[in-house]
């Protein structure tokens, strides 16, 4: 699992690659179609889709001579799993936090 993570941290590490989830988060694109989106050459924009690609993150078709990418949801679960499980541990450390603070003033007759 931390293999998985590290894989999708280092591959949306990226702004372009970023840039590049968001387009697909709401539809297909061709890699003409995002790099004109993105103000990027097209070489560049394959780059990071072989990326994305081999994270797993993105998909692609082909239809004809064209290449359609399309986000892998799926993909983006262990993020989740990651992001809930940091949440409760700040959530545990905040309570400790708490604890301690209380147990000072005690301490210190407040």
């Amino acid at each position: 699992m931390e293999e998985r993570l590290a894989s999708l941290f280092q591959a949306l590490a990226d702004p372009n690659r970023l840039r590049i989830i968001e387009l697909l988060r709401k539809q297909e694109w061709t890699v003409v179609m995002m790099a004109n989106q993105l103000g990027i050459s097209q070489p560049q924009t394959s780059k990071h889709l072989r990326i994305l690609y081999d994270a797993g993150l993105v998909t692609v078709t082909i239809d004809a001579n064209r290449r359609r990418y399309a986000l892998e949801f799926q993909a983006l679960e262990p993020l989740d799993a990651w992001r809930t499980y940091m949440a409760r541990e700040t959530e545990r450390l905040d309570r400790l936090e708490t604890f301690l603070a209380e147990s000072q003033r005690e301490e210190n007759g407040s």
